[in-house]
């Protein structure tokens, strides 16, 4: 068979498009097909941008249409926007004849950026509709957006482009002081119930002061943000037990995505840093979720970080960093870190007690817990570990080693843990680690039994009476009260919570 020339070629693939009748369409006629018929943009702060939302919509018929008018109700007012298959619109408002093939689809994608002045004031919902077409062939999709008020805490922009920074050692970075006169937000070393904080940079607490934050008390951090203690400052976390699942009297400290999809993505904001010197820091009933470190504490001046009753979930790579800190801890739960739920490193002094440190982080370099005694800088130093107890604890996660010791031997390296449940593989030979046999560093040891949490993967670390660590705990290290509030039996169960029976 002979060729066909190439120019032979490309008329007949002209001559045959020109049969078709691909672009010849007739007027939509009221029979769309929607993926939603409601599109919930979840809840955003006032003049912050929200993510963005699609919608699909189906032409089911067997005729190639077009749609006259795709628009939002509320016209060039409305607070949404849009891009339809691609295109911008009028403004992202307005779109019209816009064609869409048998058997097809289209894809919309909406945005909303509203004012709480915008919302309803009874419930404070934004709320619009895409309409599609008019008259007796209008369909509509409703938009509804949560809008919240907020206190917003930032750098200064001076006249020149430049922000307000901070000096931490021999480095600037974005940030302000909290000021307690503050001629637009009064005491910002106050943190209320009374609206939620979004804080972008990192906020300072001045040298001598103290930021208290009230129960029920909601911060946001934006990206490469978070709160920063100074020399002889202090931060007083007074958060109380809650009894619904809104955790309504716990403080919590997290990003300011709201959007269901921003859950549990770590590594959304910066950290709590009580830096070299912060004095007399108390925490009781705080949640800390999806940071990059949780709380990092470094070389406090000797008064004792006192922190009960707290959550830190889904941080990138620390739940708890302690580096030559003094910590005694209660009723703690901690889960999914990319290295460590809780590292004391470089030395120091650390009491946990009925404490839950559990890590599912899919990797497996990550630990539950890791304890050492030196730095690994230019110059490789020693500190002495004087203490790190765990009484009563779960020590659990996904792999099979979740407890690491690192010493060096020219400092001390004080470690003891006492009725505790352990995750390790038992089969190693490391002097360190021998739970059954060195009566000088470990009673009582659970290995490697289950602690049949709830469901660890959400974070519900909940036990029942099935529990390896149900009832398991020494009474002399008795907390009378677990993290949500429940009053502990005798002999009391390892871990953050008492006992109870699992709901049906």
């Amino acid at each position: 068979m002979r060729p066909i020339p190439f120019l032979l070629f490309i008329g007949l693939l002209l001559s045959l498009g020109s049969c078709r009748s691909d672009f010849e369409t007739i007027a939509s006629t009221g029979d769309l097909a929607f993926s939603k018929d409601t599109i919930y943009l979840d809840t955003v702060f006032t003049n912050i941008g929200s993510s963005t939302y699609r919608l699909k919509v189906y032409n089911q018929s067997k005729n190639d249409i077009t749609i006259p008018t795709i628009k939002l109700a509320k016209g060039l007012n409305s607070k949404y926007r849009m891009t339809v298959d691609g295109m911008q619109g009028t403004e992202g408002k307005l779109f019209n004849n816009t064609d869409l093939l048998a058997k097809d689809s289209l894809f919309i994608f909406i945005e909303t950026t509203a004012n709480i002045t915008d919302a309803n004031p009874s419930d404070f919902l934004y709320t619009d509709q895409i309409e599609f077409d008019s008259g007796t062939n209008l369909q509509t999709v409703e938009l509804v957006t949560l809008i919240q008020d907020a206190v917003f805490l930032y750098p200064k922009r001076f006249s020149d482009g430049t922000k307000e920074t901070l000096p931490i050692g021999d480095q600037e970075i974005e940030g302000f002081y909290l000021d307690e006169n503050d001629p637009i937000n009064g005491n910002e070393l106050l943190f209320t119930n009374q609206k939620p904080y979004v804080i972008y940079g990192y906020a300072a607490v001045p040298t001598g002061r103290k930021a208290v934050f009230e129960a029920g008390a909601r911060v946001h951090f934006h990206a490469n943000s978070g709160l920063i203690v100074t020399n002889n400052a202090s931060i007083n976390v007074n958060g109380s037990a809650s009894t619904t699942d809104k955790l309504e009297n716990e403080v919590v400290f997290e990003g300011d995505r709201l959007e269901s999809e921003y859950s549990d993505v770590p590594g959304q904001w910066g950290t709590i840093w009580l830096t070299d010197g912060s004095t007399k820091n108390t925490i009781n009933h705080l949640t800390i979720k999806n940071a990059t470190i949780g709380l990092l504490i470094q070389n406090n001046d000797g008064t004792t970080v006192s922190i009960k009753n707290t959550q830190i979930y889904d941080c990138s790579n620390y739940g708890i960093l302690a580096q030559t800190a003094k910590i005694e801890g209660e009723n703690i739960a901690i889960n999914s870190a990319g290295l460590a739920s809780l590292s004391c490193s470089y030395g120091g002094d650390y009491k946990f007690t009925h404490c839950t440190f559990n890590n599912n982080w899919n990797s497996s370099s990550q630990v539950a817990v890791s304890i050492d005694n030196y730095s690994l800088g230019a110059i490789p130093e020693v500190k002495a570990l004087t203490q790190a107890t765990f009484n009563n604890c779960i020590i659990y996660g996904s792999y099979p080693n979740e407890m690491l010791l690192n010493k060096k031997t020219t400092a001390a390296f004080e470690y003891q843990l006492n009725n505790c449940l352990i995750k390790f593989d038992s089969a190693t030979a490391n002097p360190d680690y021998q739970f059954r046999t060195d009566t000088a560093h470990y009673n009582a040891i659970i290995l490697n039994e289950n602690p049949k949490f709830l469901n660890q993967s959400e974070n519900k670390f909940n036990i029942d009476e099935t529990s390896a660590a149900f009832a398991k705990g020494n009474s002399g290290y008795l907390i009378p009260i677990d993290i949500i509030g429940n009053t502990r039996t005798l002999p009391p169960d390892l871990g953050a919570y008492q006992s109870m029976p699992f709901p049906k």
